[in-house]
């Protein structure tokens, strides 16, 4: 079986090169091929032999994604991409455009298995997971696509990145890696419905990412009723775990909150919440929840939105409405995959 040599780090294919019996340099002119100028073949490195790279084709897969499917929002831009894995499996991403920069939100794993009631990502279960190569060939696809550079990057599409978390630690050192794209750490969100032990490992690998904990329910009761994970972590524990986040990277913790109509968006609810928050360095991202038609939730109606977040401000805690992006297309996550799969 070939290697996966987009997956390999900087020093890792100097060592595969240098095995090769190739000098050191190569390596540097190879990742740079890749990472930087975002090549999609070997036969595109014109400055490598044409013995180097026939050798690498024969030992290396060399991924890259192509896009079966593209919608474009009319409100807004927003672009959402479908695709298609190299053994025929699909995955999507978004494109956002701000004007702080572009955005680009990825999936982590083929499907997803943690059946959180609300996405349509996890209704058909978990595939496989993505290598670390296959999460960066998707913002290297839209960067090729639109022609515009990536700034920020959200691992928060299909799948749980903490499930796939020795890929998802490769990728964020790709990602972030000087010789590369070069992406601030700080620009780097990853998402997890709280598996508490990863949310410990990476907490003590001391990145300086934001981690986003989709939290979605105030008490243990009705978290479970929305997201199966909570039947193995407690709220208490999670809230520890994000103590412990913080006091090991300096980095406030995002409490992510789909505000489901008749759910858990009382203002009962609402000063649940206000307490969970209060202790910790946290900022609350309240989210309407996109409907999908194989559930019943509904959206909280605007009015109703609005004045949950002013109860929280009152209050001090950091708040902010997630700004609706690309609503007139397949926007809420696996929904585009599914309809395509279907």
């Amino acid at each position: 079986m070939k290697k996966d040599i987009k997956s390999f780090t900087l020093t890792q294919l100097t060592d595969e090169l240098t095995a090769m019996g190739e000098k050191a340099f190569r390596a540097k002119q190879m990742y740079e091929w890749m990472h930087v100028k975002l090549v999609r073949s070997f036969d595109e490195m014109t400055n490598l032999s044409k013995e180097i790279r026939e050798r690498c084709k024969e030992n290396y897969s060399f991924t890259t994604l192509h896009a079966i499917e593209v919608q474009e929002s009319k409100l807004d831009g927003t672009k959402k991409f479908l695709f298609e894995l190299s053994d025929g499996n699909l995955v999507e991403s978004v494109w956002m455009k701000y004007k702080h920069g572009n955005s680009v939100c990825i999936s982590s794993q083929v499907g997803c298995r943690m059946g959180c009631k609300f996405c349509a990502s996890t209704l058909d279960g978990l595939e496989r997971n993505l290598l670390p190569s296959e999460m960066l060939e998707q913002i290297y696809a839209i960067t090729r696509l639109t022609g515009e550079r990536v700034s920020n990057v959200v691992v928060m599409g299909i799948g749980e990145p903490m499930d796939n978390y020795d890929n998802l630690l490769t990728f964020l050192r790709l990602i972030t890696d000087e010789n590369g794209l070069n992406i601030s750490q700080r620009n780097i969100t990853v998402s997890t419905c709280g598996l508490v032990p990863k949310m410990r490992q990476l907490a003590e690998e001391k990145l300086q990412i934001t981690l986003a904990l989709s939290l979605h329910a105030t008490t243990d009761e009705k978290r479970k009723k929305l997201m199966p994970i909570a039947n193995r972590y407690s709220i208490k524990e999670l809230m520890e775990i994000c103590n412990y986040y913080f006091e090991q990277t300096g980095r406030r913790i995002t409490f992510e909150y789909s505000l489901v109509g008749g759910v858990n968006d009382t203002m009962e609810d609402a000063r649940e919440l206000i307490a969970l928050a209060k202790p910790l360095c946290c900022h609350v991202n309240l989210i309407p929840v996109n409907p999908i038609k194989e559930r019943d939730y509904v959206q909280s109606d605007t009015g109703h939105v609005q004045a949950f977040k002013n109860i929280l401000e009152k209050n001090k805690i950091n708040c902010t409405i997630r700004r609706e992006m690309g609503r007139d297309i397949d926007g809420a996550c696996g929904q585009l995959r599914r309809r395509h799969i279907t």
